[in-house]
C-alpha cells in the first residue's frame, strides 16, 4: 500500500486533530511544523523572526537586470542575433519589461525605509503616501537614466580593451570578461541606490557577485573607464570612491577598519568606513586598503599584497618589503643550496 502519511500529517494539522503515533514519520513531521511555525512572526516588524509579508522577489529583480544588460548591449550580452530593422523594437520590449518587473519589486522595497531595523532605531517616519506611484517614478526614472549609464559603460569596455593585451576585440571583452559583467551590474545597481531603494540594488550586486566573484556593494561611487583585470576576489565596500581609469587586478579589497559602535552596541551607519583611489591609480592583485580617512592619491600605483592603512600622496609607488625568499636543494628541507636568500 502506498505511504500516505505525510498527506494524512498534512489533513491533521489542516483540522487540529492529533498527528499520528509517538515515534512514526508523520508524528515527526507534524511536530517539527509545529515548532517551527511557532518561531515565525507574522507583523511588519523588521526581525529575523519575521515572515510572509511582500519582499522584493529575488528572480524578478535578476530577469529585469538581465534584459537592462541586453538592452543597453542588445546582441552582445544574449545570444539573439539581432537586425537593423528589429533593434528599436527589441530594445523597446526589453525596456518595457523591465518597467513592469521593477514598478512591482521596488514597490515592494519601499516601506522598509521606515519599517526597516535600521530606520525603526533611527527614528525615520513615513514620507510616502502612495507606495506604487513612487515605485512607477523610480523605475521610470531609472529608465531615462539608462543612456547615460551606457556611455559609462561603453568607457569601462574600451578600458578594459586597452588594459589587457590578452584582450583581442571589444566583443570579447563584452562577452567574457567578468569585470565587464560586474560593472555594468554596478552602475544599474547603483542607480536605483542613489534613488534610495532598498534591497533591490543588493539583489543585483549580489547576483552578479555569485557569478563573477566580484563584490561591488551598489552605493560604491565609480568614476569613468574603470577595469577590473581578472577580477575574482575583488572586493569594493558601500563608502568607496574612485576616480577616472582606475584599474584593479583580482583579489583586491577597498574595505572599513573596525567600525565604531553606538551607546547601544550596534555598528554607526552612514560614514564612510571606505578608501578614497583618486584617478589614474593602479592597484595589483591582492592589495587590501581600508578606512574612509585612507586617500590614494592620483597616479599612484599600489604593488601586490600591500596592506595599506593610510594614505598615500600622488604619485606613489607602494610596495610590500621583500621578505626573501630561501631555495633549498631537492626535497630535504635540511640540505641548502647557499647561505644566501633571494
Amino acid at each position: 500500500m502506498p505511504d500516505n502519511t505525510e498527506d494524512t500529517c498534512v489533513r491533521r494539522l489542516a483540522t487540529g486533530w492529533e498527528c499520528g503515533q509517538p515515534g512514526s514519520t508523520a508524528r515527526v513531521i507534524c511536530d517539527t511544523v509545529t515548532k517551527l511555525v511557532s518561531s515565525f512572526s507574522f507583523s511588519d516588524e523588521d526581525t529575523p523572526q519575521a515572515t510572509g509579508g511582500s519582499l522584493p522577489n529575488k528572480d524578478r529583480v535578476v530577469e529585469a537586470l538581465l534584459l537592462l544588460g541586453e538592452a543597453i548591449f542588445p546582441g552582445r550580452m544574449s545570444s539573439e542575433i539581432i537586425g537593423p530593422g528589429q533593434l528599436e523594437s527589441y530594445v523597446e520590449e526589453h525596456i518595457s519589461r523591465v518597467h513592469r518587473l521593477l514598478s512591482t519589486d521596488i514597490a515592494r522595497a519601499i516601506p522598509l525605509r521606515w519599517t526597516g531595523r535600521y530606520a525603526v532605531v533611527s527614528g525615520v517616519e513615513r514620507t510616502v503616501d502612495n507606495i506604487q506611484a513612487e515605485a512607477d517614478q523610480i523605475s521610470i526614472e531609472l529608465i531615462r537614466r539608462l543612456p547615460v549609464i551606457r556611455q559609462m559603460l561603453m568607457k569601462d569596455v574600451e578600458a578594459s580593451y586597452n588594459g589587457d593585451p590578452a584582450a583581442l576585440s571589444f566583443a570579447e571583452v563584452l562577452v567574457a570578461y567578468p569585470g565587464v559583467a560586474a560593472i555594468t551590474s554596478h552602475r544599474i545597481a547603483h542607480e536605483l541606490y542613489r534613488l534610495d531603494v532598498p534591497v533591490v540594488p543588493r539583489l543585483m550586486s549580489e547576483h552578479t557577485h555569485s557569478k563573477t566573484g566580484i563584490d561591488i556593494h551598489p552605493g560604491a561611487k565609480i568614476g569613468e573607464s574603470f577595469f577590473i583585470d581578472h577580477g575574482t576576489g575583488v572586493v569594493i565596500g558601500e563608502t568607496t570612491e574612485i576616480g577616472n581609469r582606475v584599474k584593479l587586478y583580482q583579489g583586491v579589497t577597498l574595505g572599513a577598519k573596525s567600525f565604531p559602535l553606538d551607546e547601544h552596541g550596534n555598528p554607526v551607519k552612514n560614514v564612510k568606513r571606505h578608501p578614497t583611489i583618486e584617478d589614474d591609480v593602479v592597484i595589483y592583485s591582492g592589495a587590501t586598503i581600508l578606512g574612509g580617512d585612507t586617500v590614494i592619491g592620483t597616479g599612484s600605483v599600489v604593488g601586490g599584497n600591500v596592506f595599506l592603512l593610510k594614505s598615500v600622496p600622488p604619485g606613489s609607488t607602494v610596495l610590500q618589503r621583500n621578505v626573501g625568499l630561501e631555495i633549498r636543494k631537492g626535497r630535504n628541507i635540511s640540505e641548502k643550496v647557499g647561505e644566501n636568500s633571494v
